[in-house]
């Protein structure tokens, strides 16, 4: 296992990491366990979760479940020196988890709060808010995203008041370091430059959708990045699965997220099918298993601190795992490429 930079931190993460929405509806807390055992075997040092978890699905009745569970592991392994927790706080939108309420610093004290007590631990190592208020075009809104009706102002008011709330925090030591999720280069860049103009913690990490068939990271967030060392930490690197080959021939296997969510949050379409189809054969004509190359790939983007694997059983994450061995030839490298330029954004 290779392990990168987190920001202009001295902490030093997996170029792995482990994801866990799936811990308390998909997975017992017993498999969670496994799932992380497993992956701190194989160099694992970061788990990813979130006061919203698990997605699959959303609900009232299990929301918080999946940081409950990795509380459990952290009291029962007493390993919580030797493991990175990335939490986040929801945006607006689900009314169960504070009326549904925009993030403002009362909301982000009240969840970390929250998400210290499920977890069991004394800090979050680092703290992400998971959506902008002001919305956003990720989920599948490229198609309809319209900037025009955001109020500038509030906009850069919120970024300076949360990052005081959690400056507030840090100085608390209940979390570390502060990262995004869901962000835009213009969101992003305003907490870079609040944060110099005023003192305030800088954001480390971004966390966006990145695979072989969603890469709008590469155009000005990988500029971004690169100048202002802000690393991507790639959440849906298989696309919700479709890159490990699992759904061929329109397959839904019991319990995966295909059979809760039919078309993934407007992944899986006649847009996406074709691309994906291309890949897969790619992977298959190359006697490579296809998610381990697609993992592979993501491993290899400059702007890339960790990818986020998440699984539903243990072989899923054996063979997500052995992608942090797998190289990619330059020939493969070439036909990935070509695809890309055929289609360059399929969902």
């Amino acid at each position: 296992m290779q392990y990168r930079t987190l920001g202009k931190t001295d902490l030093r993460v997996s170029q792995l990491c482990l994801g866990s929405m799936t811990w308390g509806t998909q997975n017992t807390a017993e498999e969670a366990f496994a799932q992380i055992d497993l992956a701190r075997e194989h160099g694992i040092n970061i788990i990813d979760t979130a006061e919203l978890y698990p997605t699959t699905p959303l609900s009232a009745e299990t929301q918080g479940f999946t940081e409950e569970i990795i509380g459990q592991w952290l009291k029962r392994s007493k390993a919580r020196d030797d493991i990175l927790i990335a939490s986040k706080v929801a945006g607006n939108g689900p009314k169960w988890i504070d009326d549904g309420k925009d993030i403002s610093p009362a909301k982000i004290k009240k969840s970390v709060e929250n998400s210290l007590k499920r977890l069991k631990t004394d800090y979050i190592d680092l703290y992400q808010l998971h959506w902008p208020n002001r919305g956003t075009y990720h989920f599948r809104q490229t198609w309809k995203f319209d900037p025009t009706n955001q109020n500038t102002g509030e906009a850069t008011d919120y970024v300076k008041s949360a990052l005081t709330a959690l400056q507030s925090l840090i100085d608390e030591g209940k979390i570390r370091y502060v990262g995004l999720s869901n962000e835009s280069c213009w969101g992003t860049m305003q907490f870079i430059n609040m944060a110099k103009q005023f003192g305030l913690p800088r954001v480390v990490s971004i966390q966006n959708e990145y695979s072989l068939m969603h890469r709008i990271f590469d155009l000005d967030f990988a500029e971004l990045s690169h100048h202002e060392d802000v690393g991507l930490l790639a959440f849906s690197p298989l696309a919700a699965g479709m890159l490990s080959g699992k759904y061929d021939n329109g397959t839904i296997p019991e319990g995966s997220r295909r059979a809760i969510n039919e078309n993934l949050t407007g992944r899986y379409s006649e847009h996406s099918l074709p691309a994906l189809n291309a890949y897969i054969k790619l992977a298959r004509d190359n006697n490579l298993d296809p998610a381990q190359m697609a993992l592979a790939f993501c491993m290899t983007r400059p702007f890339m601190t960790s990818v986020i694997i998440g699984a539903t059983t243990i072989e899923q994450l054996q063979t997500n795992l052995a992608a942090a061995k797998l190289e990619l030839s330059a020939e493969v490298m070439q036909a990935i490429a070509d695809i890309y330029r055929q289609y360059p954004l399929p969902m």
